[in-house]
C-alpha cells in the first residue's frame, strides 16, 4: 500500500535492528522501499537484504559533503555495481555545513550524473543551501528521471524542478507545525509526481518526532498529503506507487 522511497536502513544507526525494521515494514503494508547507500559497507548489506526481500530497490551514490574523500577507486567501486542498482544516488550539492570546497562537490556531481546516464539510471538529489547551482547542472547535464529527495524547497523552486520532468518527494517535515512552505508546494504539486519518503532514520514524522524514524513511518506523510490535498489514502498510494515504478521502466 505504501511507498517509502528513500531510508537508509542499512545505515549503521538502523541495521542492528534490520530484523524488527523489516518486521514492521511487512506488517504495516509498506510494499515498496528503495534503500539508500552511501557507503559500500551500505551497499554490500542491501544487497543481502534484497535477496530475503525482493521488493526493495537499492541507490549507491557517493554523498556531497563526503567529496573530498572521493577518489577514483570510489568511482570504480561505483561503476562495477551499478548494473544491480535501482537508481544513482543520493547525490547533489550541500552547502548547508560546509561550502568551502564547491567545486570538489560540483565535479563528484556532474561525475555521477554522467555515470548514470551512461547505464540509465534514475538519480536522487539531495539539494541543501545549493539550490542554483543543483539546479543549473541538472539542466546542463541530467538525461534520466530525477527524484528531488525530501524537499524542501520553496514553491517556485518546485515548479523548476517539475519543468525537468521530475518527481518530488515528501518527508517527515511537512507533518511539522511550522511546515506552510511544504503544504504550498503540495497543494500545487501534480498527484502524478508525487513521492513519499522518510529518509529513515532522520526527520521522523508527527506522532514520533524525536524518536528514531523507520520506514513503516511513511504511512503518516502519505496521510498528510492526503489531507493536504483531499484526496482519498488509497487513490494517493496507487498512484504514488505508479509513480515509483515509473522511474525504473
Amino acid at each position: 500500500m505504501y511507498t517509502d522511497s528513500h531510508c537508509h536502513i542499512t545505515d549503521e544507526l538502523l541495521y542492528g535492528r534490520i530484523d524488527e525494521i523489516m518486521e514492521n515494514i511487512l506488517e504495516n503494508k509498506i510494499d515498496n522501499v528503495m534503500v539508500i547507500c552511501c557507503k559500500e559497507i551500505d551497499y554490500l548489506r542491501a544487497i543481502e537484504l534484497k535477496k530475503q526481500f525482493p521488493f526493495i530497490r537499492i541507490a549507491f551514490g557517493w554523498y556531497p559533503q563526503d567529496a573530498l574523500e572521493i577518489t577514483k577507486k570510489h568511482f570504480e567501486l561505483l561503476e562495477s555495481v551499478i548494473s544491480s542498482l535501482d537508481c544513482v544516488g543520493e547525490i547533489g550539492l550541500d552547502y548547508y555545513w560546509d561550502d568551502s570546497f564547491k567545486d570538489k562537490q560540483k565535479e563528484i556531481f556532474i561525475q555521477q550524473i554522467q555515470l548514470a546516464n551512461q547505464y540509465q539510471k534514475p538519480i536522487s538529489i539531495h539539494m541543501r543551501s545549493a539550490t542554483k547551482d543543483t539546479l543549473d547542472i541538472l539542466r546542463e547535464y541530467a538525461q534520466t528521471k530525477i527524484i528531488f529527495h525530501c524537499f524542501s524547497g520553496s514553491k517556485e523552486t518546485m515548479m523548476e524542478c517539475l519543468k525537468m520532468d521530475s518527481m518530488i518527494s515528501f518527508a517527515g517535515p511537512i507533518t511539522y507545525k511550522n511546515a506552510r512552505q511544504a503544504i504550498e508546494c503540495i497543494e500545487a504539486c501534480p498527484i502524478d509526481r508525487i513521492l513519499t519518503e522518510t529518509d529513515s532514520p532522520y526527520l521522523t514524522p508527527v506522532p514520533f518526532r524525536g524518536k528514531q524514524n523507520e520506514p513503516k513511518n511513511v504511512q503518516f506523510v502519505a496521510k498528510k498529503i492526503c489531507d493536504i490535498k483531499q484526496v482519498d489514502l488509497l487513490v494517493l498510494c496507487s498512484q504514488i506507487e505508479k509513480n515509483y515504478h515509473s522511474l525504473f521502466q
